[in-house]
Formats: C-alpha cells, structure tokens, sequence
C-alpha cells in the first residue's frame, strides 16, 4: 500500500505540468486578450502594449510558463489581473473556505437523506414506498440549480419570509440553509439511486442467504453483511463528489450573492483572469488525483481480497 501511494504521489507533479501547460497554452492562444479586457474596449493601443510588458504577457510562452512555475513553487502565484493588487493566493484561499463548508455540509446533509432512502427502497423493492422513493428524487434532480434556486427562494424568503434570500455569513448563521439544502439534493439522489442498486445486487448473493439461514438478525445481516459490501461503489460516488467540493457552485453561489469559488471562477473566466485560472484549475486537478487515491486506499479497507500495488 504504501508504494501504491507514493507512486500515485509521484505522477501527482507530472499531471499537473501536463494542465498546467494546457491552460497556459488556452489562455495564451485563446480568443480574447486579458490586458484589453481589464483596460477596456476603448484603451490605448500605447496603454496595452505597456501593461502587457509590466505582466511578462510579451515574453515567449515558454519562459513565462517557467517564470510562472519557479514562483508557484515558492508559493506565489501572481497577482489577479481583475482585482489588481491582490495575490492569487490569498484572493483563492478566503473563497476555497466558503465553498468548502457549503459544499461538505450539502454532502453530509445528502448522505443522511440518500444513503437511509436507498436501504429503506432495497428492502422494500418493488413496492409503492420504493416507487415513491424513486420517483420523488428523480424529479427533484431534475429540475436544475438555476431552477430550482429561484423557486426555493421565492417559497422561503418572499413568501414564508423564513429564510434570508442570498448572502454569506458563515456556515452556522441561517443564510447557510437555503444554499445547503439546494446543493444537498444531487447527491441525495445519486447516493440513493446507488445504496438501492448495490443493496439490491447485494441481498440476493449467497452470503447473505446464508447469514439469514443462520438465524442472525434482520439488522446484522442487512448493515453488517449486506451494507458493507454495498459500501464499495459508494465509496467512488464519495470521493468523486468530495474532490467536487473545491469548485464551488456555478450557479447557486452567483444566484444567491455567496462569495465562494463558484463565483469567483465565473468572474475570471469573463474578465479572462489567467492566473486564477490557471491556479483553480491546477486546484481541481489536485483534488482529483488525491481523491482517486483515497478511493483507491478504501477500497482495500471495505474489500481485503482487493490488493493495490
């Protein structure tokens, strides 16, 4: 196990000078230039020549890459091109927070709705409280963010007036609810659909049979014989949603005025940000590879016949 996760460690550099490359290249080739973004459509030619020769944007790509990577190593990753004077770093670092606790508690809260709901439909398959199961998160999940937000808001905020209807103040304060409830119903339902189907395959394996011939206990053969082994794939829709948590949310984060990673990604995508760009994707990379890793890892704790080398 141990040179599993070093070798994992080890293409963790590789993968991200392949993206890191990518993105430079898009946002040097790419249409739109950022110098004239930030001086305005009406700037001097004069102007933008100057800014772009104080950012290094003259230089030949591969030189800025390396400058970029030289000081990225020593924990500076520029400063924004949109908020000027703002390190990259800590522009990231306040909303990565705020992003961070909304998307955890919307997975806790997901979790304890969708994994219950999934048993309680396996063991109750094919009868009117399965189909109603189903069907209600299947229809809440298909309505989208952009949606189902307006809605919610409009319900809880305009009419009942029991919620506010936008803003941040923390993650105990009551402008958390309705952002954490919205975000909580995707893998409410992904957590469901999948604790249903792995139960299912799982009650009707031999193991199981036998552990109830035996005379154990409805609750010990279904939690600890039957919802164990169900937990592998689980464990994949887990982590791929953890490694999810740093990218914020689009779209619930800009309708509700949150100033989370969300946001700020859509920001400087249209104001053509390159290096917080660069560094929020080279952010998500990371907390791919290491969550593949730590899917890897549980695996072999769920499963001791699986052995990783």
């Amino acid at each position: 196990m141990f040179a599993f996760l070093i070798k994992r460690l080890l293409w963790l550099p590789i993968l991200l000078n392949a993206v890191g490359i990518i993105t430079f290249a898009l946002g040097l080739y790419g249409p739109g230039d950022p110098v004239e973004v930030m001086l305005g459509p009406r700037s001097n030619p004069e102007a933008v020549a100057r800014v772009r020769r104080e950012l290094g944007l003259d230089r030949p790509f591969f030189e800025q890459y390396v400058l970029y990577v030289d000081r990225a190593l020593h924990g500076d990753f520029g400063e924004s091109l949109k908020y000027r004077g703002q390190p990259v770093g800590e522009l990231i670092t306040k909303r990565l927070w705020v992003s961070l606790q909304l998307n955890l508690a919307s997975l806790a809260l997901g979790m304890a709705l969708g994994i219950p709901l999934g048993i309680l439909a396996a063991v109750r398959h094919n009868s009117w409280m399965d189909f109603l199961i189903v069907a209600v998160l299947v229809a809440i999940i298909s309505l989208p963010s952009f949606t189902i937000t307006p809605i919610l808001s409009y319900i809880f905020a305009v009419q009942l007036k029991v919620l506010p209807a936008g803003g941040w103040e923390g993650l105990l304060s009551k402008k958390a609810i309705l952002p954490v409830i919205i975000l909580s119903v995707g893998p409410a339902a992904v957590f469901m659909r999948q604790t249903r189907a792995s139960m299912l395959e799982v009650l009707g394996q031999d193991y199981v049979r036998t552990a109830r011939a035996k005379g154990l206990s409805s609750r010990v053969v279904l939690m600890e014989h039957a919802f164990r082994n169900a937990l592998i794939p689980l464990s994949t829709i887990f982590g791929l949603i953890l490694a999810g948590s740093v990218t914020g949310s689009f779209v619930v984060e800009n309708l509700l005025a949150i100033p989370g990673i969300g946001a700020l990604g859509v920001d400087s995508l249209f104001s053509r940000d390159y290096p917080v760009i660069i560094a929020l994707t080279l952010i998500i990379a990371s907390s791919y590879v290491l969550a593949n890793t730590l899917i890897d890892l549980t695996y072999q704790y769920l499963d001791p016949r699986i052995r990783i080398h």
